[in-house]
């Protein structure tokens, strides 16, 4: 069959829509989606939803094989200073190795966060070591500092990057390929609650949301990073795909694994033109969706690029 519209992959299996009638053996029966076992159909549900998953562990394994392996350290790191910052004025230079702050030793950053954010508008002393040598500083958290800099302005990292011998990069890569990959699911998941519950409530979809044309145009950009950004890229939409197929949502892999696991409840089948007309209305209100964010994903490109910019002074 032909599939005029390019919204992605396309898989139709043999007898996928239909349900045999018992006593018959039609010819080829036997190779039909829903002659099978509740088993093997959940497996073959799950599969394209499983090899998203693993594709995106892949390129991330790629990309910590190629740029090392980020390792937990004991100690607090300054990896930034902002310009006018207090960390700045007091004289802190990126690369210090924060030993103690306000008296308190600090091995992790999230001790360093509490603490200054504790001692925010109050005098604190800082002690760091630099080169080799311990330096203390007088500083003043902010109490209200500019977003994204925090009380101090300070840029803090507990981990570096390491590399291991060849031998062992690849494994070590997919590991943490593998735990990237469940932390963006459990980001995935969370956003998307957020999304829908912003479309019960308020009836608009959140702006940072992304459909085809917003990627298309994110994608522009993250190519301009090189193949690897591209790599990283292609593992988040991935873990993207895996999660909204697999959610029980009609018309999804996710869908029709939930009738599986009704028919596996109740001992029978949902009757075939319930559940394909179910389907058939998950998929309408999927394509609603779509053009909602497409719509808003014009409007984005519109306000933010210079074809934008030219088209509002011409249009009244």
């Amino acid at each position: 069959s032909l599939d005029w519209l390019p919204i992605g992959g396309f898989v139709r299996l043999a007898g996928e829509d239909e349900e045999g009638q018992e006593g018959k053996r039609a010819r080829g029966q036997e190779r039909m989606f829903w002659s099978k076992s509740k088993k093997a159909r959940m497996a073959v549900i799950v599969a394209g939803v499983l090899m998203n998953f693993l594709l995106a562990v892949v390129a991330f394994a790629i990309i910590y094989t190629k740029f090392g392996i980020p390792t937990r350290t004991e100690t607090v790191r300054i990896a930034g200073v902002a310009s006018s910052s207090p960390a700045a004025e007091a004289g802190m230079k990126e690369g210090d190795i924060v030993t103690s702050v306000g008296g308190e030793k600090i091995n992790e950053t999230k001790t360093f966060i509490e603490v200054t954010q504790k001692l925010a508008g109050n005098k604190m002393q800082l002690e760091v070591m630099r080169d080799g040598k311990n330096m203390v500083f007088l500083v003043v958290p902010r109490l209200s500092p500019p977003a994204g800099e925090g009380p101090l302005g300070v840029a803090i990292s507990d981990t570096e990057i390491k590399f291991y011998p060849f031998w062992q990069m690849p494994v070590r890569g997919a590991i943490e390929g593998l735990k990237e990959a469940f932390a963006w699911t459990g980001l995935i998941v969370v956003s998307l609650g957020t999304m829908i519950g912003q479309l019960l409530t308020t009836g608009a979809v959140p702006k940072d949301v992304a459909g085809p044309v917003g990627i298309f145009q994110i994608t522009g950009h993250v190519a301009q990073g090189g193949v690897f950004a591209v790599l990283q890229f292609l593992g988040v939409l991935s873990v993207n795909l895996a999660v909204l197929n697999i959610l029980p949502i009609p018309a999804l892999d996710g869908g029709r694994l939930l009738f599986i696991g009704i028919e596996a409840i109740t001992g029978r089948r949902v009757k075939a033109h319930v559940e394909r007309w179910t389907h058939q209305i998950g998929m309408i209100l999927l394509l609603f969706l779509i053009l909602l964010i497409t719509y808003n994903d014009i409007l984005r490109i519109l306000t933010t690029t210079n074809l934008g910019t030219r088209l509002r002074e011409i249009l009244p």
